[in-house]
This record gives C-alpha cells, structure tokens and sequence, in this order.
C-alpha cells in the first residue's frame, strides 16, 4: 500500500443512491497488473472508513489510455510539474509492457 500523493474523488450513481468519497494524502492506494487486466484500490482508514476497489480488463483500460491521449491532445498543456511524472511514470509503463510481451516468432 502506498500512500496517496495527491487526492482522489470517487462517485458511484445508483439511480435511487449516490455515494461520493474523497481518498486524499492521509489515505493509500495500490494499483497491480492482473493477468485479466488492472486493479486499482484506494483504502481511507481510521473512524470514516472506505474502500473502493476496481478491476479493468486490457482492452478497457487500452480504451481508456487512448481517451486520455486524446483528450489531453485537444487541450492546452498539463503545467510542467503534473507533466513531467505523469511521463515518467507512462515511460516506466511502456517499457514493462515491451519487456513482458511474449516472443514472436
């Protein structure tokens, strides 16, 4: 479990609930590849406890990396603080994709 650097806001909208939920740096995360997929969870601990955790299978989460691509195409730039770890951690990310893809032959 690492602890949240930043915060997280979840909604989930039930059509006679709404549960909203914040995780922010007094509260942790832990994100793993699966061999379906991915699996987020975020963990706020002490007296307002919570927990949500997702699974996302490959192409959903593909889906997904490509909708933020785009979306962050069409816009002005993230600041160069955000900018600069969100690609470091995307090259981290692609450089274990590569080194786990099977051999081809």
């Amino acid at each position: 479990m690492h602890s949240v650097p930043d915060k997280a806001e979840v909604t989930i909208d039930f059509p006679d609930k709404l549960y909203m939920g914040g995780f922010g740096r007094d509260c942790g995360y832990q994100a793993k590849a699966e061999e379906d997929g991915v699996a987020i969870r975020l963990v706020r601990s002490g007296e307002d406890k919570r927990i949500v955790e997702m699974h996302l299978h490959h192409f959903l989460f593909a889906n997904i990396l490509d909708d933020l691509a785009a979306s962050l195409a069409a816009r002005e730039p993230v600041d160069e603080l955000h900018r600069e770890r969100l690609l470091d951690a995307a090259r981290r990310f692609s450089t274990a994709l590569e080194q786990t893809a099977p051999p081809t032959h």
